[in-house]
């Protein structure tokens, strides 16, 4: 099969600079790598065409030879085709950017084709809050406490003994990680035996003892927003655990639990609460006095109002986290039956029961039982 054109497999113009080919092939490389792609037959052979037209363009004299004689003028000088990366000899920029391409996919950074010093980063941290249905509503700031690891402030962070110094890794080298080959690529691991700092501490320090950290409570303020609500989370970045040897803290999750009211229930951003009002207030109507989370405001009950009847308070809910709006307050009346009546209450319902013949005062109960009686019938 007939090879395809250098520049075409970079997607780069003839006439493209070092630069664009470089970017163009690490893009690819860090597309097709083997470590992104195992036992991808398809995504190896991408990786090792890109890896061949990379090298040859960037190479000088190579790439005047086959910009004037094509395939024929190159054959033979890719390392890649002659038994895999690095059978080749020097690969000049090729190998810096291959370098770079495995600290990406490692996760670890390189300079000058050496891992940096790094340790481990901390643990995230995750806790649970509870906050009352007003400081949900209207935001809080609250005060908690923990435990985390902490930089030890003996060795700052270091975990030697104070006065000396951790000496280099003798397995890595100091690189933080070790190589093997591997078929056609190099294969670079986390160094077992420092734990990928590339350093060994010989002569611990007495108050972590060689840790680098340690546990210790804390105090933090946390800043709780306006309309948060139940199992949402608040993420405080580097308030974690301390990494060890330079690495980053990991983030402290705080889970928000919202507390029940003794008369509001939320829904979303708005606010249910049930209003009892007595049969008088019921049937003849009348303005009655209902709270809100701002505080007790005066509406109208229209004569007539059925058990269940809603009433919203338009902006009278939650404030939206984050955003613009308030949700409403949704008012669910409940007609309240009387108990334990006196004798004068229980003659006015006799003489209320014996005027309730009117059918148009009690509309629902006499059509219901006029369905009744048809079903029966």
């Amino acid at each position: 099969m007939s090879k395809r054109d250098y520049y075409e497999v970079l997607g780069v113009q003839r006439g493209a600079s070092k630069d664009e080919i470089k970017k163009a092939y690490r893009k690819l490389a860090l597309k097709y790598h083997p470590d992104r792609n195992p036992d991808d037959k398809e995504a190896e052979a991408k990786f090792k065409e890109a890896s061949e037209a990379a090298e040859i363009l960037l190479d000088d004299n190579k790439k005047s030879r086959y910009d004037q004689f094509g395939h024929a003028g190159v054959d033979g000088q890719s390392g890649f085709g002659q038994g895999g990366f690095g059978a080749g000899g020097d690969f000049g920029d090729l190998g810096d950017i291959f370098g770079d391409i495995f600290g990406d996919i490692l996760g670890g950074g390189r300079r000058g084709g050496r891992r940096r010093h790094r340790g481990t980063p901390g643990n995230d941290l995750q806790m649970t809050l509870d906050v009352s249905f007003e400081e949900a509503a209207f935001g809080a700031e609250k005060n908690i406490s923990l435990t985390r690891f902490v930089e030890c402030e003996t060795c700052h962070g270091s975990g030697a003994k104070s006065g000396t110094q951790p000496s280099t890794c003798d397995m890595c080298q100091g690189m933080g990680e070790v190589r093997r080959q591997q078929g056609f690529f190099t294969v670079a691991t986390t160094c077992p035996k420092c734990q990928g700092s590339g350093q060994m501490v010989t002569d611990p320090c007495g108050t972590c003892s060689g840790q680098g950290r340690k546990k210790k409570k804390v105090d933090l303020a946390v800043k709780v927003p306006v309309g948060i609500d139940t199992n949402q989370r608040l993420k405080l970045s580097g308030e974690g655990d301390s990494g060890t040897q330079g690495a980053p803290n990991g983030d402290l999750y705080v889970v928000i639990n919202v507390l029940n009211h003794s008369i509001f229930e939320r829904d979303g951003f708005d606010i249910h609460c049930t209003v009892p009002i007595s049969f008088s207030q019921a049937a003849l109507g009348a303005s009655i006095e209902v709270p809100t989370l701002d505080g007790k405001v005066e509406v109208t009950v229209p004569e007539g109002t059925q058990s269940g009847k809603k009433m919203r308070l338009k902006g009278k809910g939650i404030q939206r986290l984050g955003a613009y709006g308030v949700g409403d307050l949704i008012l669910t009346i409940h007609v309240e039956t009387p108990t334990k009546l006196s004798s004068e209450q229980k003659e006015i319902f006799k003489r209320l029961s014996e005027l309730e013949s009117n059918e148009k005062s009690h509309p629902m109960s006499r059509g219901f039982f006029d369905k009744v009686k048809d079903l029966f019938h």
